[in-house]
């Protein structure tokens, strides 16, 4: 898992990083936005194969 220069507790905390960021921006967002939610499903995706369940960190 080094290959890119992380290891896999670092590459699992950028993930959560993100998605969480991801979410912030969905509840202040008031619009529809598919690309949103298009990169909320890639990302719990992502969370779902590093074995993290993706709902302990939706808002």
């Amino acid at each position: 898992m080094e290959a890119s220069g992380m290891t896999l507790d670092e590459l699992k905390q950028v993930t959560i990083d993100y998605y969480v960021n991801l979410q912030r921006i969905k509840k202040a967002d008031t619009g529809n936005n598919p690309e949103l939610e298009y990169q909320l499903r890639v990302f719990k995706n992502k969370l779902s194969a590093l074995g993290i369940p993706a709902e302990e960190y939706e808002m």
